[in-house]
């Protein structure tokens, strides 16, 4: 998004600070639900590739900091002005590292790095690098996650004031991202309680600022009921014209998201509400993918075997580790003879059998309500059950914190003009 000043003199349609305040919201509320959903989520330190200009140029600046403090060091007398520097920054990161509990950590680290007393020392030549640093490794390895250990433990071993302050501060970057991490996973479950309000929150207020901000989600939707109540005459036996039933607002939504695992990128848009879970669904929907071409490739396989090979031990398991899409569309492009096209027929169904058994999976109910699995599909059934209970709880999330903001839109769907509002609950 972009801000044009108008040479007219005429307003932008959206000032700077609201732009950086919306940017904001999103980051805010992105932040927030990968840190609720994803239970792997963690900060790690930022590394750019080292063939990119960024990663070129923080390389120069780097390389041309510590060459200048070698040159400070290597002088006759040292000149300190940038290792005093340094040691401030070192006191600072590790004052961060402290919890409230830490007194006597922290007034040790007070009193060792003073910074008036080390800039005398500096004026009568007294300063040793050694001994702080000594201090601060010492403090390092009380405070650092087992993990770190050996890394602190090197540090020891470097004898150059150089790289013993490169050292450092390389490990403390490390334990820095160690600790807001410890943080993030403390605060989970506490933030699991708001997650649900505060999203709810973040999204109206991005909303507030930018009224089209469903409306993917509204074409997304849309689609979905169109497609619904196009179903609906082959499972009504009610008679006459005037008696189409309407979909349910569950029904259409199960639709929309169930559309979210074979997604088109050359189509619609993809709808604003699930923009935070899109990486997730992609990765849900290329295993998909691989599932229903195992299920494919054992059915050929039993077709063309009679199924007596499934009866040896660990056939299943190696056929289907072999199985990758490459090799499937390799396979695919051998010419067959005309009897050998059979088995492709019914292979059209294992897609469709598949996500009748996810689309049970997100109706909710017992296991035994679900639609029971052919052969093959009963030898993936435990990767199915994963891939569902995934799907599931993204899902789940996705509609209690909507829910309230797909009502409106399905309420103009379902409801005649003029009916009053006692639709369905979206959620």
């Amino acid at each position: 998004m972009c801000v044009c000043l108008c040479a007219s003199g005429s307003p932008p349609t959206a000032s700077l600070s609201s732009l950086m305040e919306l940017e904001n919201c999103v980051s805010n509320l992105s932040l927030a639900h990968e840190i609720v959903v994803n239970g792997d989520f963690c900060i790690k330190p930022k590394s750019p590739p080292t063939d990119s200009l960024e990663g070129r140029v923080t390389d120069i600046i780097h390389r041309a900091f510590w060459d200048s403090l070698q040159e400070q060091l290597s002088s006759d007398p040292p000149n300190y002005s940038q290792a005093v520097i340094l040691l401030q920054e070192v006191k600072t990161m590790l004052g961060s590292l402290l919890l409230p509990g830490h007194v006597r950590l922290r007034t040790q680290l007070d009193e060792v790095l003073d910074m008036e007393l080390i800039q005398q020392q500096v004026l009568h030549g007294a300063l040793d690098l050694h001994r702080l640093a000594g201090f601060v490794i010492n403090m390092m390895a009380s405070l650092c996650a087992p993990v770190r250990d050996p890394e602190v433990r090197a540090l020891r071993d470097l004898k150059e004031p150089l790289e013993l302050l490169r050292g450092i501060f390389r490990v403390l970057g490390l334990m820095k991202s160690d600790m807001v991490n410890f943080t993030i996973q403390s605060l989970r479950p506490h933030l699991l309680q708001e997650a649900v309000q505060y999203e709810r929150a973040k999204f109206q207020q991005i909303l507030d600022k930018q009224p089209a901000s469903l409306d993917n989600t509204a074409a997304w939707l849309v689609a979905a009921a169109s497609e619904e109540a196009a179903a609906l005459p082959a499972h009504c036996d009610s008679p006459g014209p005037d008696s189409r039933a309407l979909p349910s607002a569950t029904a259409i939504l199960n639709r929309a998201y169930m559309h979210l695992l074979h997604w088109d990128p050359h189509g619609q848009k993809y709808p604003e509400s699930m923009l935070m879970d899109r990486s997730r669904l992609d990765a849900l929907s290329q295993q998909l993918q691989m599932l229903v071409l195992e299920a494919s490739v054992l059915l050929l396989t039993a077709t063309h075997c009679r199924g007596v090979t499934f009866s040896l031990q660990g056939f299943v398991g190696k056929l289907k580790q072999t199985i990758t899409k490459d090799w499937v569309m390799h396979v695919l492009a051998v010419p067959l003879h005309s009897s050998d096209f059979l088995p492709f027929f019914s292979l059209s169904n294992t897609g469709e059998r598949v996500r009748g058994f996810l689309l049970a999976m997100l109706q909710g109910g017992s296991a035994k309500r679900r639609p029971e699995l052919p052969f093959p599909l009963g030898l993936v059934s435990s990767e199915l059950t994963e891939l569902g209970t995934a799907f599931g709880r993204i899902v789940h999330f996705n509609r209690t914190v909507f829910g309230p903001f797909y009502a409106p839109i399905l309420r103009k769907l379902l409801l005649p003009s003029g009916e009053s509002e006692t639709g369905e609950d979206s959620r």
